[in-house]
């Protein structure tokens, strides 16, 4: 590793310290080493080299018609979130008798982390077994623009209402129709190419009319601004201890799971949280994404599902006979199938909390009390218990908040003005930022409530949200400004992100640029004139599949195997 790759990143070690200071004080536990690459073989000196590496430029590219970095520092806040879980599950692991001290990950990890669904689609074994190729996506965003110059967004899980919403725009149904998949597949595919007819329908009306439709259909509507600063700043997460309970069992053997990426390393040690059992009721990507988090840190999870599965089990594209951005976010848990529309399944939630440390659940607001399977209601059987709720906006909206969904949640935070430069108008990223990020504050928050136990004997219940989660992300007062050294350059076979010694000294590199038509040369001419000048340069990803297979991710990246039809990354942390 170079000297540069080994400082410390400023805003991950700062993600972290935030983190660690919420969770309630103790003994300390493990110290966190952050680097930027950690066991990526490659020299990737900051934030934007790491996005353009490990595909998050290609991914929140996708939608504007080529790779863009992300305006913000996501990749290192998604570290320092991984730092602060690898840290306070140490001190777990500690208290209940392993002898961990040190902890290791990178800002590479963190991104490979959150673009692990698509790495997923991307390298999904087909049925004759062919080599995955990553599938070609139609630019578009999902935003729209009124006729009075408003930028909105909008968000429904409901294809009855979308039609009728469009109806009252005067869209006919069978064109409606034709941007319900693209806008339902925007979570997974991460563009929205929605029919012009819909966004000229749109811009023909002004925003009150789209607001009346919009609450007239139970649509939900949020209008972008371009202010980055957040308007709230909630905790990432609340901890509310329950009563003292007896003394909690001893730390119990493994239990490994299929699927579960083994640890890199020869003769690890027992995993933090083995012997520990998390029940999971979760769909999409945040909550699935926090069970996922704890059981790769040890835990046995128990997922809940409705009878015949999840459908999210069937969402293309497989790998066997599971869509394989299902199994990125769920592979090794075990799954218990209940009806909570009925009496029989409330009480199988029941049973299996009253033997839980953890249950888990993103259900809509209000939803727990209705079933009676709020946290007084568990907690009641199982004091020792943590009850974790992940919503997507809180408290911070009122009795009637819209869709707690990820887009809409960085509209609402601000994020969704942050990810873009000053000369692009505001929009949300259709990578799920926000739903990664708060799959990882939610996990922390259980590490913290379960750290809390063990010092104190107590459960309780935490409460963390796409909007707090958010909130993590630092971004300046106002929109950053960018030059053409800030983008990629386009190359003869692909795209260049140019290291920070250009922007330090823009006028060699311009001189350089102009020298030679910019995409007259190969990305390996360009890297070898550039360095030869003094500057360095990151090669941008723009297939996944081909990340998959480059010896440079080779011990960060597990290939498909028999068991699982796609690649994935390993578990991102290293205990010693």
């Amino acid at each position: 590793m170079s000297p540069r790759t080994a400082v410390r990143p400023v805003v991950a070690t700062a993600v972290a310290d935030r983190l660690l200071r919420h969770t309630a004080p103790g003994d300390p536990a493990a110290r966190p080493t952050l680097d930027w690459a950690g066991p990526v073989g490659m020299d990737l000196p900051d934030e934007r080299a790491v996005q353009a590496a490990c595909g998050l430029m290609h991914l929140h590219g996708r939608a504007t018609g080529g790779p863009a970095p992300l305006a913000v520092d996501y990749a290192s806040v998604v570290a320092g979130v991984l730092a602060a879980q690898g840290v306070t599950a140490a001190g777990i692991g500690r208290a209940r008798g392993l002898d961990l001290r040190e902890v290791r990950t990178s800002v590479a990890q963190g991104a490979l982390l959150a673009a692990g669904q698509y790495l997923a689609a991307a390298t999904a074994r087909a049925p004759d077994d062919r080599p995955p190729q990553e599938e070609s996506y139609p630019a578009g965003l999902a935003t729209l623009e009124t006729a009075d110059g408003a930028r909105v967004e909008l968000e429904t899980l409901d294809p009855l209402a979308w039609r009728e919403f469009w109806a009252r725009l005067g869209v006919p149904p069978a064109v409606a129709g034709r941007g319900w998949g693209p806008f339902q597949q925007r979570f997974a595919t991460a563009v929205c190419p929605l029919p012009d007819a819909l966004r000229a329908a749109a811009h023909g009306r002004a925003l009150p009319d789209l607001r009346s439709a919009a609450y007239d259909t139970g649509v939900s509507l949020l209008t972008l601004g371009a202010d980055p600063d957040p308007p709230v700043r909630p905790d990432p997460w609340r901890l509310t201890p329950g009563h003292p309970v007896p003394p909690l069992r001893a730390p119990g053997p493994a239990h490994p799971a299929v699927g579960v990426p083994a640890p890199r390393s020869g003769g690890a040690p027992l995993l933090p949280l083995a012997g520990l059992r998390v029940v999971e009721s979760t769909r999409r990507v945040q909550g699935p994404l926090a069970g996922h988090v704890l059981g790769m840190l040890g835990a046995e999870v128990i997922r809940i599902e409705p009878p015949g599965g999840d459908p999210m089990r069937w969402l293309p594209p497989l790998a066997g006979d599971t869509s394989a951005r299902f199994t990125a976010l769920n592979a090794g848990k075990r799954v218990v199938e209940a009806d909570l529309t009925t009496a029989r399944g409330r009480e199988t939630v029941r049973a299996l909390a009253a033997e839980a440390d953890a249950f888990v659940h993103n259900w809509a607001p209000g939803k727990a009390g209705r079933f009676g399977l709020a946290a007084p209601d568990l907690l009641a059987a199982r004091p020792a218990l943590v009850y974790a709720w992940a919503s997507g906006f809180g408290d911070t909206l009122g009795d009637r908040p819209p869709l707690g969904t990820d887009y809409l949640a960085q509209v609402h935070s601000g994020l969704a003005a942050a990810v873009r430069p000053a000369d692009e108008p505001p929009a949300p990223s259709l990578m799920t930022l926000t739903d990664v990020l708060g799959g990882l504050v939610c996990a922390q928050g259980v590490l913290a409530a379960l750290a809390h136990r063990e010092r104190t004997g107590r459960g309780g219940r935490v409460e963390s949200s796409l909007v707090s989660a958010a909130a993590l992300v630092p971004r300046p007062a106002h929109r950053v400004r960018w030059t053409t050294l800030d983008r990629p350059l386009r190359t003869a076979d692909g795209h260049l992100y140019l290291g920070p010694e250009a922007r330090a000294r823009p006028e060699a590199a311009r001189r350089l640029l102009d020298r030679a038509g910019r995409s007259s040369l190969t990305t390996a001419e360009w890297t070898r004139r550039l360095a030869e000048a003094g500057l360095t340069a990151t090669p941008v990803h723009t297939d996944l599949a081909a990340l998959a297979d480059d010896p440079a991710f080779k011990a960060a990246v597990a290939p498909p195997d028999t068991l699982i039809g796609h690649a994935r990354p390993y578990a991102p942390w290293e205990f010693a």
